[in-house]
């Protein structure tokens, strides 16, 4: 790695959709423009921004980068791919699926969402991309707007629970969560 990087990790602004829609491409709701400009205002200003390529994510990104670096988009900082779930509500696949919803909505890595993906995937993916990108930034500050899931993912890696203790971490539409990455490993910083 090219030395101590900051993770901004930014959940997309909220939709519409009271669904699930893992890979389901639907767009953010940007209109609340006092929250974006406090995002804003929170965000280092010299940081290079990169986003998940799903458009709830994309333009929120655009939104805050107006004076930043833009990196293009990648499909690795997707939300995980809920499979069978995708557009369903939780009431849904709580009647279609009880035992395995149940189980993932408890401890994702114990359970798949049926033609998704599994939670150590989704890990694997984002993190692949966290150490690439990071070697290949010279600047130390990375705003990365993302999906909840691939969020909890580092989280999780930076403080060693498990994916059931993760899930007890709250992550909200245009919320930061700092994660410092060095050769010592990753630490989850208190909020601004």
């Amino acid at each position: 790695m090219n030395g101590e990087k900051f993770w901004w990790w930014v959940r997309h602004a909220p939709t519409r959709s009271r669904k699930l829609a893992g890979w389901t491409d639907i767009p953010a709701d940007l209109s609340d423009a006092d929250s974006l400009d406090r995002l804003n205002s929170a965000l280092p200003g010299n940081a290079v921004v990169v986003s998940s390529d799903l458009l709830r994510a994309s333009k929120t990104a655009d939104a805050i980068s107006t004076e930043r670096r833009r990196a293009p988009n990648d499909a690795r900082l997707r939300e995980i791919n809920f499979g069978d779930w995708e557009l369903k509500d939780f009431r849904e696949i709580a009647d279609e699926y009880p035992e395995i919803s149940e189980k993932f909505w408890t401890d994702p890595s114990s359970a798949t969402p049926p033609g998704g993906e599994r939670w150590d995937s989704v890990l694997e993916r984002v993190n692949s991309f966290v150490h690439e990108f990071s070697r290949a930034q010279s600047v130390g500050d990375i705003i990365a707007v993302s999906h909840f899931g691939a969020i909890l993912t580092q989280i999780q890696l930076a403080t060693g629970q498990s994916s059931s203790q993760v899930l007890g971490h709250e992550v909200g539409h245009l919320s930061i969560t700092k994660i410092r990455i060095s050769n010592g490993g990753r630490s989850l910083l208190p909020p601004s």
